[in-house]
Parts: C-alpha cells; structure tokens; sequence
C-alpha cells in the first residue's frame, strides 16, 4: 500500500467515524451539546449544561418549557435592588407528573421550574414507585420568594428566595394517600427515609444547590433547592 493509499484510507476511516457519531448524536440528542434542550428527553451526558444555561437566561429557559409542552405563566416583576423578582414563572398544575403544588402555583424563576420538571420526571417519580410502590401526586411547599439575606441577618450573601430563584421542599404527598414528610420521616431508617434520601441525591444532578436536614437544624423540615447562576459544573450538596 502507497503512502496515499494510506493517507486516503484514514480520510475514510475519520469520515465514516464522524458519520456514525453525528447520526447517534441525532437519536440521542441528550447527549449532543448542540441539540435543543427538551425536557422530556432522558437525562444524557449534555442535561446537566443545557440546564445550567437555562440560570442566567429566562428568554431561553421559557423556550425550553415551550418545546417540552410545559405549560406556563409569567407575572410580571415586582420588589426592587437586592429583592427584585424579574423572573416570576409558574407551572401549570400537573398532577400527573406530580407537579401539583400545596399551596398552588408558587412563582419562582423558570429555571427553577425546568429544573423541578426533569427532578420530577427523572428522580422522585421513579424513587417514589420502587421504594414506595406510589406515585407523587402533589408536593407541599414553604415557599420560593421572601425578600432575606442567608440565615435571616443583617448582613452576609443575599439569599437566593429574595429572588425566587429558589423552593423549600417540606413533603411528597402519593396517590395512596400517604404523605411523605422531611420533618417527620428524614430522621427514620425505613423506606420512607430512603426515598427522601434518593431525591436528596438525585436533586444535586439538577439543582446549583440542594441543603437537607443533613445541612444545619434550620432546613430540619424541608429540601431547600435554588438555581444560583455563575456554577457550571459545580454545585452545593449536603
């Protein structure tokens, strides 16, 4: 075989690789970094950064929601300076999916919102049916806007809820009429205590920041899980 014959079947070989590559790519395009995200999508090795993107760019994240036929709402701003809610998007109910909220239709960023969707569908869904055999059917929440600095002081970082960009998780209400709380339940040794721990873990995958009751005594009784922007490829678990 010539020098050329050789250089000609390497040319062969890269094209034929990048052949293969692009049409995988193109059946699995939550792996392709340059697919559009959709939420309903499994979660593949590019999720992680189209989620990120999502924190610092509303416009894109509501895009998002639109393709994976997530409906929405989006209010209009309130508050000012540090407490300035210019982000305020609310899911509609979707019991299905257990994204039906109590109490109702919390306004938070929509990057929260995406992110709740694929913890959802990705995470607590499949938790909930095999170490509970049910179904989420509703979430109970503290809230996602209250105008504070991190631990209620006068000073220090300003919290991410004085945004909305973050939700306080306090229990997971399922389809046979149990409820599974943080308050109650985090502390045990039975299933109930190891789902709450699988979303835990699982909400790290999807969140900028996931605190427990394994945190501090302060989130004793709820998940509190934020998407602060500026994180990419890193993020707060405890």
């Amino acid at each position: 075989m010539s020098r050329y014959d050789g250089w000609a079947l390497a040319l062969l070989l890269v094209l034929t690789v990048g052949v293969f590559a692009w049409t995988w790519l193109a059946a699995h395009p939550q792996h392709d970094p340059w697919a559009p995200l959709d939420l309903n999508d499994p979660v593949g090795w590019a999720t992680e950064r189209k989620l990120v993107a999502l924190r610092d760019d509303p416009a894109l994240c509501r895009a998002v929601l639109e393709r994976s036929a997530i409906d929405f709402r989006v209010l209009d701003p309130v508050g000012a300076a540090e407490c300035r809610r210019a982000d305020r998007t609310v899911l509609s109910p979707m019991p299905a999916r257990g994204l039906a909220f109590r109490p109702a239709t919390p306004a938070a960023t929509c990057a929260v919102g995406a992110a709740m969707v694929v913890w959802m569908d990705k995470v607590v869904q499949p938790a909930a049916e095999e170490l509970l055999g049910s179904p989420v059917v509703a979430i109970d929440h503290l809230g996602t806007a209250n105008c504070r600095r991190i631990g209620g002081g006068d000073s220090g970082r300003w919290s991410e809820h004085a945004t909305g960009n973050a939700i306080d998780i306090a229990a997971f209400r399922l389809e046979d009429g149990r409820t599974v709380s943080v308050l109650r339940d985090w502390p045990g040794e039975g299933q109930e205590a190891a789902f709450l721990r699988a979303v835990r873990d699982g909400a790290c995958d999807v969140f900028s920041t996931t605190l427990s009751p394994d945190y501090n005594r302060a989130h004793a009784d709820h998940f509190h899980l934020d998407q602060a922007g500026g994180r990419m490829g890193w993020s707060a678990c405890r």
